[in-house]
């Protein structure tokens, strides 16, 4: 049967008004009130959860707190997302071949590489869609297709990887602490994010807004101790961000103001 988005986007708008004003639902909950199964109220709660808006726990969800003092239904982040991404490719170089994993933030990255010859390797399959200089090489890891997100996951795609050196890495994440590291909620997406961290010759970026600082989620990519720059905006803790960066004195972290609509290179 053909899935009429628009009455999935409905439903998942009326969960975040839900989720926003009680602050914490279960999955049973959402079932009996939007009469739909448990895969469907998981899936549509990873959506929220995939824009760091909430974080879910077994059988429920919550929001996350400071999401619920900016009166601001985009929970994309998308000016910020543009300026992470956007300070992120001032540091790519030409030559560079980057890995860039499934990350919404990091696939902005392409639209600000200009004038730059660079290859780019990915698992994520949206990547086809974006924007890019024609002096950019895009090649995808190949895999197992796995929605929402389309990533490329699995043994084809981690045997391709196995294969690769690059010189820098940029990877967006669910949740980054001082204490867990990098994290992410998918567990399939880990042996990638692993593989491309240990196959990087070069610095390391972790690329993600404020909703991910001091965040923890199921499944470590990776420790602290492995990253050279973390690119957030200006929202993120500094609380938080003191943590990380004892964690490992030697990391880079900016923290970006969010960049006017005009600035953002449309796709």
């Amino acid at each position: 049967m053909k899935v009429d988005y628009k009455i999935v986007q409905k439903r998942r708008d009326d969960i975040m008004m839900i989720i926003q004003k009680l602050g914490d639902v279960t999955v049973k909950q959402l079932m009996n009130d939007f009469d739909v199964s448990e895969i469907t109220i998981r899936r549509d709660l990873q959506y929220w959860e995939d824009r760091g808006a909430i974080i879910r726990y077994h059988g429920g969800a919550k929001i996350i707190q400071h999401m619920v003092d900016h009166d601001n239904s985009d929970f994309t982040n998308k000016r910020y997302k543009h300026a992470i991404a956007k300070m992120a490719a001032s540091y790519i170089e030409d030559g560079d071949t980057i890995f860039i994993n499934t990350s919404s933030t990091a696939l902005l990255i392409p639209q600000y590489i200009l004038n730059k010859r660079c290859t780019i390797i990915t698992n994520n399959a949206k990547m086809v869609l974006v924007k890019h200089s024609p002096l950019i090489s895009i090649v995808l890891t190949g895999g197992e297709l796995r929605y929402p997100k389309e990533a490329m996951v699995g043994d084809f795609a981690l045997n391709n990887l196995h294969k690769i050196r690059a010189n820098k890495c940029f990877l967006g994440c669910s949740g980054i602490s001082s204490t867990s590291g990098i994290t992410t909620a998918i567990f399939s997406e880990t042996a990638i994010n692993e593989t491309m961290v240990r196959n990087t010759l070069g610095s390391i970026f972790i690329v993600c807004d404020y909703t991910k600082i001091g965040q923890t989620h199921n499944y470590i990519s990776a420790s602290v101790n492995k990253l050279n720059y973390l690119i957030t905006d200006i929202n993120a803790p500094d609380e938080e961000l003191v943590k990380i960066q004892d964690a490992n004195p030697t990391m880079m972290i900016h923290k970006v103001e969010p960049l006017s609509s005009a600035a953002i290179n449309q796709e």
